[in-house]
């Protein structure tokens, strides 16, 4: 039971952070926009962000489909890397390797998927 619950606790402090991540692109989506222009991806990209954010963290509170939705977001975290890949700035380099350390957490959940307490689809 005690890896269960670990799971469970994992499954929350990860979906907490694209939970965040959906809440700050709705109240203030110009730091996003900003990224995205950066890099010349269209800045109305930042809604379907927003939606997946809140989506996969939903899911993985429920322990809905944890495994796909696990891979889908270290994916996601892999390509955002990139927006943060800026040598010159300590902080974004930080934010980058931020970004690996949530892909591998997910690949773990997508290996080991939700644990004993999740609702079933």
């Amino acid at each position: 039971m005690t890896g269960d619950l670990a799971t469970l606790v994992g499954r929350i402090l990860i979906a907490a952070l694209f939970l965040a991540g959906a809440a700050q692109k709705g109240t203030d989506p110009s730091a996003v926009e900003g990224l995205l222009a950066a890099r010349g991806w269209p800045m109305w990209l930042v809604w379907p962000a927003l939606a997946f954010n809140l989506g996969t963290g939903l899911a993985l509170v429920a322990g809905l489909w944890v495994r796909p939705v696990a891979l889908a977001l270290a994916a996601y975290a892999a390509v955002t890397s990139l927006f943060h890949y800026i040598p010159a700035d300590g902080w974004q380099m930080s934010i980058f390797v931020k970004n690996w350390a949530i892909a591998g957490g997910c690949l773990i959940l997508a290996a080991h998927g939700a644990g004993r307490f999740a609702l079933r689809p």
